[in-house]
């Protein structure tokens, strides 16, 4: 029993590395920005084109990976533009990005469903040939990358141009009130999410061993899941705190459907089963500030009495 659970855990977790990044992609978008991006489903599977057509080729996986990052900045760059420039709503630029995306991605894939890896060196077996098992190289390697995507992140939110993007979020009126290009802060917030987005698709694609057209359907549950059960885990952090506790929501979130998939769920239901879990994420913080308002007032009552 154990040992099902630890294989489980480590499975959890490499997954969880690897998701991690696009939680921090959507984390972004959703609560930096407070925008709604549907470019994640398009981006996503955008990136593990990206990198398997490059990897086929005999590009180094290094490179490969970071020509997803620069692919996923591109697709977010024309959400940003959508949204700023021609004044189309978040949400609806970003659905109409996702749309063309899928064309795009046939496109980079040569027209077909799914492109396979087999055989082909990845950003993981380079790891693996430093004498890590494959289960060892993901999560050594994902956690390298996610902390250095977090690290960077934590520098730019430091700099002038990643402060005026933090205020944007936060007051777009005020922020160009003071003389903040506000435009311009989102549309960076678009193409930094959406390169970290393409990013964690193209190493779970390099992960996978193959790269799928419709991988990108339901992920953007998987980077919201990953979020709130963050925030529920631990409120009031500061922005590099907050992006680690993502890493954590993110292997919680994927042994959750681990746990859950034990129960002989048939395969077509792995979404329903998102889902689900997602809606328990969203309705446990309500119900734990519901529970401590209703000890409030049973409190208050009995000092008024």
């Amino acid at each position: 029993m154990m040992n099902t659970f630890w294989d489980l855990f480590l499975s959890a977790t490499s997954q969880g590395l690897l998701w991690s990044l696009m939680a921090i992609g959507v984390y972004l978008t959703f609560r930096i920005l407070d925008l709604a991006d549907m470019t994640a489903e398009g981006s996503f599977p955008l990136g593990g084109a990206i990198t398997t057509m490059c990897l086929i080729n005999g590009v180094n996986p290094i490179l490969a990976t970071l020509a997803a990052f620069g692919g996923g900045m591109v697709a977010g760059l024309v959400t940003g533009i959508l949204n700023t420039k021609l004044k189309i709503p978040a949400l609806l630029a970003g659905i109409v990005t996702m749309t063309g995306l899928y064309s795009i991605t046939s496109r980079v894939m040569l027209n077909a469903a799914n492109v396979s890896l087999l055989g082909k060196a990845t950003i993981f077996t380079m790891a693996q040939n430093l004498g890590l098992s494959h289960n060892n190289a993901v999560i050594v390697t994902g956690l390298i990358i996610s902390l250095l995507v977090i690290g960077l992140l934590v520098i730019f939110f430091r700099t002038e141009i990643g402060l005026a993007m933090r205020a944007t979020g936060d007051n777009t009126e005020m922020s160009a009130a003071n003389g903040i290009k506000t435009q311009n802060m989102k549309i960076w917030g678009y193409m930094i999410s959406n390169g970290c987005i393409a990013l964690s698709g193209a190493l779970l694609a390099q992960n996978n061993g193959f790269a799928d057209l419709n991988s990108g359907v339901g992920t953007l549950v998987v980077g919201l899941a990953s979020i709130i059960i963050a925030e529920v885990l631990i409120r009031n952090l500061a922005i590099g705190g907050r992006m680690l506790t993502l890493v954590i929501g993110a292997i919680i979130y994927r042994l959750i459907l681990a746990l859950v998939f034990q129960m002989n769920v048939e395969p077509s239901d792995a979404k329903l089963a998102s889902a689900l879990v997602l809606i328990v994420c969203l309705a446990l913080p309500n119900f734990k500030l519901s529970r401590k308002n209703k000890g409030e007032n049973k409190s208050g009552s009995s000092t008024e009495n």
